[in-house]
């Protein structure tokens, strides 16, 4: 009998069959219906969600403590040992311009410079360490020049701002560059790039003195026989992609337009310090050393074709005199200073550590501050009414009976009292108009050293002085700070 119907009779009810599992339910697949367009704006959903968070969360928290900026003066001072002096000069110069760098070149002091040249001076004591060593130059021949009746050594002059970086020397954070015949005050130059960040890119100079040279050259260019520097990160960016500016600018005269140039490739413009002196004059420099801005004295130029800036002195006998002021007090030197003598109706006026001219009257300040024209053009074809400069000028007397009383450096002296000064009378032709000034042969002045901090750099403010009761033949004056509210003018 089948198996069916014997279970079927064995039982009155029909039991289901039992079950060998629980059945799974089939559940929906979400994803199942997602097509590509659905899902890229699921995920863009997501994303701006997310967004969304993040916005929220910064929100409400505070922001982060970012890094202090990089302070240079963390770095320690800037000193003489962080300027390297690249001095430009050739076989021809050199012999003849030696004292003007042996004036300021001080390796007893940690200056450091090299001179760079054409070729090696036979017998000219190589190991002479009151000059700085000598470089030949790199050969420059490959490099194009086009500017007619030009002299190709502008390449070589030019290129030195490349050769001096790549020395690598250590420790260096400014690169300054001059000609052999200029003189620099070293010290005025350490403290016044102190203002600057040397980790940035700084190229300080300034331009010519003559408005009708920057007229020819340009503006915004530092005259390179004037001196100028450069921060060493900027020097080394220029020596990078100097060669291919020589290339470029192969139709330029002068060797600091060539460097000009690159600079303005790579952004940089001037920083204008008005203490490199390019000095595009000649003769009598009287004028524009009694007025000379209130800024300290960086540098001066062109001084073969100045006359001696003393009388009965040659040049180098001049410099020396000077430079002996210099080192007494370099941030005084040359910083005029003007007082008056209500008594005898005078106005004296002081650039410290050259010479002191004494004017008969009430000479109001601003006058004063002018330059007289003692000098001449650069340009001889110029005529010195033509001429025109980058400063205030006033006629200086052809007669030298109507000039000012004038008095020059004799000699500085410095004791833990002070400084003094002396000057001596210097007389031209025979005046017989009877003045208070006449019998007056003799000048000493008082001082305590200028030693300005770089806040007060940044914010000069001129100094005063008195003329203290003296005898007829002599004169005495005390040099000071003014007062706060002191104006510089004659009091009745």
């Amino acid at each position: 009998m089948p198996n069916e119907y014997r279970n079927r009779g064995s039982s009155s009810r029909i039991r289901p069959r039992r079950s060998q599992g629980v059945d799974k339910i089939k559940m929906p697949n979400p994803f199942s219906r997602l097509t590509p367009s659905r899902l890229k704006d699921l995920l863009l959903i997501l994303s701006l969600l997310f967004t969304l968070y993040l916005l929220l969360l910064l929100r409400h928290r505070p922001p982060p403590r970012l890094p202090l900026p990089f302070s240079y003066s963390a770095a320690g001072p800037t000193e003489r040992r962080h300027l390297l002096f690249a001095v430009a000069s050739s076989s021809l110069s050199w012999p003849r311009r030696r004292p003007y760098v042996r004036l300021w070149y001080s390796p007893n002091k940690s200056t450091h410079a090299f001179v760079f040249l054409d070729r090696l001076v036979p017998d000219l004591g190589e190991d002479d360490r009151s000059v700085p060593p000598a470089i030949v130059s790199g050969d420059t021949s490959r490099f194009p020049y086009t500017f007619r009746g030009g002299l190709r050594s502008a390449i070589r002059v030019a290129r030195v701002v490349k050769e001096a970086v790549d020395r690598g020397e250590r420790d260096v954070r400014w690169f300054v560059f001059g000609d052999d015949d200029t003189v620099f005050v070293v010290d005025n130059l350490v403290r016044t790039l102190s203002k600057y960040d040397h980790d940035r890119w700084f190229y300080v100079g300034s331009n010519s003195e003559s408005y009708d040279q920057n007229v020819k050259y340009s503006f915004d260019m530092a005259f390179g026989g004037g001196g100028f520097a450069l921060s060493h990160s900027l020097a080394r960016a220029l020596a990078g992609v100097f060669d291919s500016c020589l290339v470029r600018y192969a139709h330029l005269y002068g060797s600091d337009a060539r460097i000009f140039s690159c600079l303005a490739e790579l952004g940089v413009g001037l920083t204008h310090e008005p203490g490199f002196h390019q000095v595009d004059m000649r003769g009598n420099l009287l004028g524009l050393l009694s007025a000379h801005p209130l800024s300290p004295l960086l540098s001066l130029h062109h001084l073969d074709a100045a006359d001696p800036f003393f009388p009965n002195t040659n040049r180098t006998q001049a410099l020396e005199r000077l430079f002996e002021a210099v080192n007494v007090d370099p941030t005084r030197i040359l910083q005029q200073t003007v007082c008056y003598d209500s008594s005898r109706s005078l106005t004296v006026s002081v650039a410290w550590g050259y010479a002191i001219q004494v004017f008969e009257g009430n000479e109001l300040l601003p006058d004063i501050l002018s330059h007289q024209k003692t000098f001449t053009p650069w340009r001889r074809s110029v005529s010195v009414d033509a001429s025109h400069y980058m400063f205030n000028t006033r006629d200086y007397p052809r007669d030298a009976c109507k000039r000012p009383a004038l008095f020059f450096l004799q000699g500085v002296r410095s004791d833990d009292n002070g400084i003094q000064s002396n000057y001596t009378r210097y007389s031209v032709g025979n005046c017989p108009k009877a003045n208070a000034t006449k019998n007056l042969q003799q000048m000493r002045v008082f001082s305590k050293k200028l030693d300005l901090d770089i806040e007060q750099l940044k914010a000069i403010r001129r100094q005063c002085c008195d003329i203290l009761p003296t005898l007829s033949d002599s004169m005495v004056i005390n040099i000071r700070q003014c007062r706060v509210n002191e104006l510089i003018s004659m009091h009745s």
